[in-house]
């Protein structure tokens, strides 16, 4: 048996050009040939920490090719033992013989391909002059969006809010040698109505992005919010915007972005404009207006995961 290669968040961190990355997974919802079904999602009692665990397995093959699964958990509460709240391994396997090629560890592919995912969704939503990004949270995926968005836009000012200032102003300090100037901000409202997009990553169940403060022309990334009972943005938001999603399969399931808006009939399936497959695919467009809202929600999807765990074994074979 072939040795199986051992692919650490360091090596990811080091290895990864966002362009590159986002340009494999496009392709991979492209080409329609990956086969992934819903994700298995278990939620079991973490008493020790009052909060539910979340399991997730997230398998995808491309037949005789490759295939993979992720195995994750996610633990809220984390921040209290100085961890982050995804946890998680990725399994990659020759789809042929069933052999495991590599062992990649999750957190950095995680965060790092649900930044491309986000960023792949930007270049067919967003404004291609967009300059300004609002970051609302500073968890793990923060400053892999930030990178992510600017590699397919000409971003030159960004802003970040947290509801730790210090956090948000650590992450500025960590950005400073980008082509982009980063500013700390005290609330989202004294930027939120001056930016081209707004990008949000947060485990929160109050909305953060509110209609009210949305302007025309804007785009908003949601990519917190991974249950039912989450959400980052509110109703009026919804209503403004023409809604995107990573996948029907999970964004009409899995998201209180998408999931309370449909049940309040606020939001009908039939409103969602396209997913990732059909923009990849060009079978349907993005942005059709300068002064157009568009909001895409994102789940993640195995697919993504299988791209891009196929993107650094190659990069790690080859060293």
């Amino acid at each position: 048996m072939d040795k199986i290669a051992q692919i650490s968040n360091q090596f990811i961190e080091e290895n990864t050009q966002f362009i590159d990355l986002i340009d494999h997974i496009q392709k991979a919802f492209s080409s329609k040939k990956t086969i992934a079904p819903l994700r298995y999602h278990h939620d079991f009692p973490n008493p020790k920490v009052g909060s539910d665990t979340t399991l997730l397995l997230m398998p995808a093959w491309n037949p005789s090719e490759n295939a993979g699964v992720k195995i994750v958990t996610v633990n809220p509460e984390n921040a209290q033992f100085d961890l982050p709240s995804i946890q998680g391994t990725y399994i990659y396997l020759d789809a042929t013989k069933g052999t495991i090629k590599a062992i990649l560890e999750a957190k950095s592919l995680t965060a790092k391909r649900t930044a491309a995912a986000s960023a792949l969704a930007s270049s067919f939503l967003s404004h291609k002059g967009a300059s300004s990004l609002l970051m609302i949270g500073t968890g793990a995926l923060s400053i892999n969006l930030i990178k992510a968005h600017a590699a397919v836009r000409p971003i030159t000012q960004v802003y970040i809010w947290g509801r730790n200032f210090e956090k948000a102003t650590t992450l500025a300090k960590r950005l400073k040698n980008e082509s982009f100037t980063v500013t700390p901000i005290q609330t989202i409202e004294e930027k939120i109505k001056n930016v081209a997009i707004i990008s949000c990553a947060t485990l929160s169940k109050a909305p953060l992005v509110l209609g009210k403060h949305i302007q025309p022309g804007q785009h908003i990334d949601l990519v917190g919010a991974y249950k039912k009972d989450m959400r980052e943005t509110d109703n009026e938001a919804i209503t403004k915007a023409s809604v995107f999603v990573d996948t029907y399969q999970g964004g009409l399931k899995e998201s209180g972005d998408i999931v309370i808006p449909l049940q309040e009939g606020i939001l009908k399936e039939s409103d969602i404009k396209a997913d990732l497959f059909e923009l990849c695919s060009h079978s349907k467009i993005g942005r059709t207006s300068q002064e157009e809202i568009t909001l895409f929600k994102s789940v993640g999807h195995a697919i993504e995961d299988l791209a891009a765990a196929a993107y650094y074994y190659k990069k790690y074979i080859n060293v």
